[in-house]
């Protein structure tokens, strides 16, 4: 397989290994043809007022204040006289989107709707609102539309301000919950002369939501626990009060008005969320009114954690629920209503199980194999049948206990079949997996080692794994499955098929393998693996990173290197032990650092100068005049990023927004740093400086505290990285040292150059992995939606816009990648291996996540072993792309048109 073949075919498996994970732990619950119930009994409440608080933290909404008064006095004198609380528990992602689909739809969000940003609906699923006769909402544009989409019929109407409004630096964001409360009074007030509004606003199955944006707003601007955000639930507080009390009086205190107050989602210390922190998942719940309980006085009532003490709500009983899912003890109506209800909500769960059961069974014809025998069709029957007959003989408390386990048994029934297929595919990718990364590793010793080159061809073995394809592809046939089923269970098929036709090559192999000390073969195999759980460790512990940089910071003398180097060596070891303390430091964005990024820009300038000094000061005769300005350019463009960064940060600070001409030079910036490197020398040294300068220019602008150093310090360890790897091609006689100063990227191309593979230059792979991984996890863990900080992109926007910030924040991360994979690329042309043999040495690195993945556990176990996963199969297929970047950023130059000289006689 040639190389081109062998990458093309490399991008596409490990595309088709990453999807697969979606497919298998993330396909959709959610499903359809149920037949609708309702409680036969009429309801205590004509009406529901939904109040979301967003961002809102259940210890920001119940803590007392330190002179003992409540943070919110209306609320706080709910839960006290007139009605119930609680914790609501959210899950992860605690996005709004998620967070509001389990409070309204009742189940949770479909994670494909990560890739419309939480907006659109991806799968259609119904609602409270879409099961009321009128649901009025006032609210973010960002959160109203989605339940509209869904909805059958013209019921739900949604008045939204403008996305502009949601301004992280605007004066005060309270002011968008201000818009939502003036809105919702001025509709009341125009009903009473709209005589058709006016009736449909006294009719039954009425709900009424309001959002309430401005907390989570002020929350990501100014952190939960500033004055802003504290200000902003006074006036939430305020205006729930008054909405509460018109509502009252407009329906002239009827008693058949439910009020509930909530939020999505908490927020973390620093004013991020989307991770299962419990200031995140932990948010407020407060119900009062129609078929609400009182507050219920306890003497004492346990749970693991101590907020009831803190907030000296010892004596109330605190009613816990998860997110999308309502307890009985809020409910103050009779025994027959309460049974009633569960039994309904038994028979609705029990519908998605009929309908799932029936969408597995239809495709298997293994008769009663995949049945889930603790609600056979029998035992549905028996369940109803008993439970309607405790009604009918008002034995209420035995029908909602046998509703209760109906309802567990059809959510594990629901379970079992939704995941019917797991251990199947999962093997079938596991295969896939192993076969893959055999056949890397042969193809690898094949190309660059002096073994047979020679593959078995055989036509019995072609149509012996082809007579196994079909057998597959029947299987599947026979059961109707999807077509991606077909992809990830016939991909072992020719995987290894390939690896099967290289047994002269493994048979040549296990020869040469068995020739070698034993000793010296386990040593090496026992390092290698001891690389590997390093770098998987990293994924859990940042720390790892540190010894892991201790250790290299000890290569020099370890291989003796340092002999015949000692001041490179020196400053070798100094680089990796300041990058290791990178790893140790809190993850950004949760203690903002201004002057520090504002000195981290000064000093670049510093370092800049000494280099066009140098640069000037050089006899190099292939220097010019183009290559002083385009230096120069360099250095105005950090000195303007570090303006901008002071600039604006002063200016939110004092609520003044972001300045536009702020905006726009960032802007600029963001473009020209990607053209500038282009314009620089192709020379080694001057054009990987060229490019940090382009690129911290971007990265100052991104950064709110140390981590604007980070790149700095990965540049130079870089550098050095470089010369070192020079002295050690030399100390192993592989090549002469070639003069780094004058080696220039656009003359090292020549493929006649490149040298048969050593035993050196699995270290250096390994090496530049862990230099990835530093480079992603060395200021932070960015498999945790909350490590990100909207802060970071406040010189470029501050009205949300997900897909840009998210853009931005991507880039952020890249940032350190480019100037790994750019340094790579220069180790790689300067020891004379091809790029494309180091980029099948790194994709074995990447197999063994697959086997970390966790489908038990607690939801953020299973969600953190997903998006590692995700992380290293996009790493893998990114490396390949970066290392074209790369290629491009350093090889490439763009000649501008000089201005010509003329000469008049």
């Amino acid at each position: 397989m040639g190389i081109p073949v062998f990458i093309l075919a490399g991008l596409l498996v490990h595309c088709v290994f990453l999807v697969s994970i979606f497919e298998i732990y993330f396909s959709s619950p959610l499903v359809h043809g149920m037949t609708p119930q309702q409680t036969p009994l009429p309801p205590p409440a004509k009406r529901l007022v939904l109040f979301v608080a967003d961002g809102l933290r259940a210890d920001s909404l119940y803590e007392l204040n330190s002179n003992n008064t409540p943070q919110a006095p209306y609320l706080r004198g709910i839960l006290e006289n007139n009605g119930s609380w609680g914790i609501s528990h959210t899950r992860v992602p605690t996005e709004s989107r998620p967070g509001h689909v389990a409070l309204i739809a009742g189940f949770y969000e479909d994670v494909s709707a990560v890739a419309k940003g939480w907006k659109e609906n991806p799968v259609e699923f119904d609602s409270v609102f879409n099961e009321s006769k009128y649901t009025w909402s006032w609210g973010s544009p960002d959160i109203l539309p989605m339940f509209a989409k869904g909805a059958t019929g013209d019921h739900v109407y949604t008045f939204c301000y403008t996305a502009e409004s949601e301004d992280f630096g605007a004066q005060d964001a309270a002011e968008l919950d201000m818009w939502v409360f003036d809105h919702v009074k001025s509709f009341f007030n125009s009903s009473r002369s709209n005589q058709t509004l006016f009736s449909a606003l006294n009719e039954e199955k009425v709900v009424l939501f309001l959002h309430l944006l401005g907390i989570d707003t002020n929350g990501h601007a100014h952190r939960p626990n500033s004055r802003e955000y504290k200000e902003n639930i006074k006036k939430v507080d305020e205006g729930v009060k008054e909405i509460a009390s018109m509502i009252d009086n407009f329906y002239g205190n009827d008693g058949k008005t439910a009020f509930i107050l909530t939020s999505d989602h908490g927020m973390t210390d620093w004013g991020s969320h989307g991770a299962g922190h419990p200031s995140e998942t932990l948010t407020p719940l407060i119900v009062w009114g129609a078929g609400v309980n009182y507050p219920q006085k306890v003497t004492s009532q346990f749970f693991e954690d101590n907020f009831l003490k803190e907030w000296k709500l010892e004596n109330l009983k605190r009613l816990d629920v998860n997110q999308g899912t309502l307890p009985l003890e809020y409910l103050n109506n009779s025994a027959h209503f309460k049974a009633e209800s569960m039994f309904t909500n038994a028979v609705q769960i029990l519908e998605q199980f009929k309908v799932t059961k029936h969408m597995v069974k239809k495709g298997i014809s293994l008769n009663n194999s995949c049945c889930y025998v603790p609600l056979s069709d029998s035992e549905q029957i028996n369940f109803l049948k008993k439970a309607r007959l405790y009604i009918q003989q008002q034995k209420y408390d035995e029908a909602v206990s046998l509703c209760k386990t109906l309802i567990n048994l059809a959510l594990e029934g629901l379970s079992y079949y939704h995941t019917y297929d797991r251990l199947f595919l999962g093997l079938s990718i596991a295969v896939s997996f192993v076969g893959w990364t055999a056949y890397v590793i042969l193809v690898i010793i094949k190309t660059h080692t002096n073994l047979t080159k020679t593959i078995q061809e055989s036509t019995v073995l072609f149509y012996s794994f082809a007579f196994v394809g079909m057998i597959i592809a029947f299987f599947l046939l026979i059961q109707t499955c999807p077509w991606t089923y077909y992809v990830y269970c016939l991909l072992p098929v020719p995987v290894w098929y390939a690896v099967v036709r290289e047994l002269p090559l493994i048979q040549d192999l296990a020869a040469n393998l068995l020739s070698l000390r034993i000793g010296q073969s386990m040593g090496f195999l026992l390092v290698c693996a001891l690389g590997i759980e390093i770098l998987v460790f990293s994924f859990f512990y940042r720390s790892t990173l540190t010894i892991g940089l201790l250790v290299f910071a000890g290569w020099p003398v370890i291989t003796q290197l340092w002999v015949q180097a000692k001041t490179t060596a020196l400053i070798w070891t100094l680089l990796c032990v300041l990058l290791a303390i990178f790893p140790l430091m809190p993850v950004v964005g949760r203690e903002p650092n201004i002057p520090l990024v504002i000195a981290t820009g000064l000093l670049t300038l510093l370092i800049s100068c000494f280099s066009l000094t140098s640069l000037c000061n050089s006899k190099n005769k292939y220097r010019n005049n183009e290559d002083l300005k385009v230096h120069f350019y360099q250095m105005l463009s950090v000195a303007l990023s570090t303006y901008v960064v002071s600039s604006t940060h002063d200016s939110l600070k004092n609520k003044q927004g972001l300045p536009v001409l702020n905006q726009i030079i960032s802007w600029m910036t963001l473009v020209s740093s990607s053209v500038l490197p282009l314009l620089s020398p192709t020379f080694l040294f001057q054009r990987l400086f060229s490019i940090l300068l382009s690129l911290m220019s971007i990265y100052l602008l991104l950064s709110t505290g140390y981590e604007a150093l980070f790149p700095l310090v990965l540049s130079g360890l870089m550098f050095v990285w470089i010369s070192m790897e020079q002295e050690a091609l030399q100390h192993y006689g592989l090549s002469l040292k070639p003069k780094l100063a004058v080696f220039n990227f656009s003359y090292a191309t020549d493929i006649t150059q490149f040298r048969q593979l050593h035993l050196d230059d699995v270290r250096r792979a390994f090496f530049f992995v862990f230099f990835i991984v530093t480079a992603f996890f060395g200021t932070g863990n960015i498999a945790s939606v909350n490590s990100f900080d909207p802060a970071s992109v406040y010189c470029f926007l501050t009205v949300f816009s997900p897909f840009m910030m998210g853009g931005l924040l991507v880039l952020k991360v890249v940032i350190p990648f480019v100037l790994v994979s750019c340094a790579f690329e220069a180790v790689q042309v300067t020891t004379q291996l091809s790029s494309k043999r180091y980029s099948k040495c790194c994709f074995c690195i990447s197999k063994h996540f697959f086997f970390l993945v966790k489908d038990y556990g607690s939801w953020l176990d299973i969600g953190t072993s997903i998006s590692h996963y995700v992380l290293v199969m996009s790493l893998t297929i990114f490396m390949m792309l970066m290392n074209g970047l790369a290629q491009l950023l350093t090889t490439q130059r763009l000649e501008l048109p000089r201005r010509t000289k003329h000469h008049f006689t």
